[in-house]
């Protein structure tokens, strides 16, 4: 999700996806997220009505890379990163896009060596929970190498 004015004067927001590096202020990072997520919530409120945390609204659906991203971040999921270089630095949670329009997928990549094909099952599944409480539905499939990954779309689709 990209937030234009951050309550600090200005600034742009991006949910992080796992393809960026890690924030230099955690507290401050945790404040933009919950500022992001409250936002997305009035979207939400304003444009389906009822309960903001049942369905996705029509901007997530165009989005679900940003919107997934966001929502994970929100849940406490932590996401992986790169340096400068593209290189993964830390293992967590990477969201791109799906195969199909309005879909995202979910892996869990890390830095060769950290173990994250070990752990992938289990944190993938931690995704699933937090996904389904701001409607989106998540399916754990197995790909190429034995990889698990996520694909991730609207509830009600």
């Amino acid at each position: 999700m990209t937030v234009r004015g951050d309550g600090d004067g200005g600034g742009v927001f991006e949910a992080a996806t796992g393809d960026g590096p890690l924030p230099a202020d955690a507290e401050q990072r945790s404040r933009e997220v919950r500022a992001a997520l409250d936002g997305l919530l009035g979207i939400r409120r304003l444009t389906r009505g009822g309960d903001p945390q049942a369905v996705p609204a029509d901007w997530e659906r165009r989005q679900p890379v940003r919107a997934v991203a966001l929502v994970l971040e929100a849940g406490g999921i932590t996401p992986s990163s790169v340096d400068a270089a593209g290189a993964r630095t830390s293992t967590g949670y990477r969201v791109r896009a799906g195969e199909r329009p309005g879909t995202a997928v979910v892996e869990w990549p890390g830095p060769p060596g950290a173990g994250a094909a070990r752990e992938e099952a289990e944190a993938l599944g931690a995704c699933v929970p937090v996904l389904a409480r701001l409607g989106w539905d998540a399916l754990l499939y197995k790909g190429p190498r034995g990889r698990r990954f996520l694909e991730v779309e609207p509830m009600g689709d």
